[in-house]
């Protein structure tokens, strides 16, 4: 799973700006454009934009190292 790239998608087929998405998850503007021209997020970021879109993250069970 690539998760820079499920984000970069929900950005981009957003019916939302940039910037209204910015002022609702408090991730700066600047910060969008960087990732959205290539750069990664940390995962501070990445756990905002994925809660803001709808996602969760969850270990699947029985998978173990």
């Amino acid at each position: 799973m690539d998760i820079d790239k499920i984000i970069r998608g929900e950005i981009k087929n957003s019916k939302k700006s940039r910037y209204r998405i910015s002022k609702e998850t408090g991730v700066s503007q600047t910060r969008l454009c960087r990732f959205l021209q290539g750069e990664g997020l940390g995962t501070g970021h990445a756990g905002i934009l994925l809660d803001y879109f709808g996602y969760t993250l969850k270990k699947q069970k029985g998978r173990q190292k």
